[in-house]
């Protein structure tokens, strides 16, 4: 068993190494195919240029005649959309009377909110006066629950026997 150790070891090293190889020789390869068309267009770059303006031409005039029709249609939707909110008064922008208003009642909320915790800071600073002894109402008869009664037996008459 431990000769196949070293050999499965040494297959995968190869294996692993082929594999790097295979990337090098890609990228060489690259590199070279690259360089041949830089060196192309380098001789050609006026051509190519000239080809490139006509090819983006006629696109952008195919574009615009593709787009005009929902360019319409845009607009149209809209005015239908401008009417819609209009007939449903959505379309009020806010107008500055309204801000206005809003702030003034926000000062005047902040003001009365100052000078509500400044009375109440002020109270909770004062030492508190003689303490009051809590008073509790007497009971009289007039507050007492009526005192329940109960109703008197019904008088058995015990005979007397008479001898006989």
């Amino acid at each position: 068993m431990s000769n196949d150790k070293p050999k499965v070891a040494d297959k995968a090293g190869e294996i692993a190494k082929n594999i790097w190889l295979a990337g090098v020789g890609a990228y060489g390869r690259a590199v070279d195919e690259a360089q041949g068309r830089l060196e192309k267009v380098g001789v050609d770059t006026p051509r190519i240029f000239r080809e490139l303006v006509k090819a983006g031409a006629a696109l952008e005039e195919e574009a615009r005649d593709a787009l005009s029709p929902i360019r319409s249609g845009k607009s149209s939707m809209e005015e239908r959309i401008n009417r819609v909110r209009e007939n449903f008064n959505l379309q009020r922008p806010g107008k500055s009377n309204d801000l206005a208003s809003l702030h003034a009642k926000i000062d005047l909320l902040s003001k009365k909110l100052d000078i509500l915790t400044v009375a109440l800071t002020e109270q909770g600073s004062r030492k508190p006066a003689k303490a009051r002894k809590k008073v509790t109402p007497r009971k009289t008869a007039a507050n007492k629950p009526a005192a329940k009664t109960k109703s008197p037996a019904p008088k058995k008459s015990i005979a007397k026997k008479r001898p006989s």
